[in-house]
């Protein structure tokens, strides 16, 4: 199993669905992680004592997703000199748009990274790009990573071309 090095923490269990995609983007790095619930405003001393303590627990970064109010990730990025990235969770009346205004709108000296509404899979990607700074092994996995989409994005648009009568398939030895 490999280390823990990226924190994960939601406002609430409601949150997991979205949440969980962090840790599949992370998964497919071998990247270690956990997963918490807390509250900023149901439960202030815990996301104290997570924020204070995730650097000396070895974590690298944490991501913090919230819907409506949405101020966890903001009170962890007050609590910690680790790099916080905001999950804005999509929730009734106002689809997100609350969470999002929340995540994006801290106070100067205390940034959040912030990823679109529900983007728990790219905010898993950027926790793996934030630790590939200091890492040429991840840095490498991260370039292939890359090669894949665009594979896909080609693989795709020649299934079109296709489908249309007009692809032009490469003959070996092309690039």
């Amino acid at each position: 199993m490999p280390e823990i090095q990226v924190g994960i923490i939601m406002g609430s269990d409601s949150d997991l669905p979205i949440m969980q995609k962090c840790a599949d983007a992370l998964d497919e790095f071998g990247i270690g992680w956990e997963m918490v619930i807390s509250s900023a405003h149901r439960h202030p001393e815990k996301t104290a004592r997570y924020a204070r303590g995730a650097a000396d627990a070895g974590l690298k970064v944490i991501i913090a997703g919230a819907g409506g109010a949405a101020h966890l990730p903001g009170v962890i990025a007050s609590m910690t000199l680790l790099p916080v990235i905001g999950v804005p969770i999509a929730i009734e009346p106002l689809g997100g748009v609350d969470s999002l205004y929340s995540i994006v709108q801290m106070p100067q000296g205390i940034p959040v990274a912030t990823v679109a509404i529900n983007g728990a899979y790219n905010a898993g990607l950027l926790a793996v790009h934030i630790m590939a700074a200091h890492d040429e092994k991840m840095r490498n996995r991260l370039n292939i990573y890359r090669q894949k989409l665009a594979a896909k994005v080609e693989e795709k648009d020649c299934a079109l071309r296709d489908q249309l009568g007009r692809c032009k398939r490469p003959e070996p030895g092309d690039q």
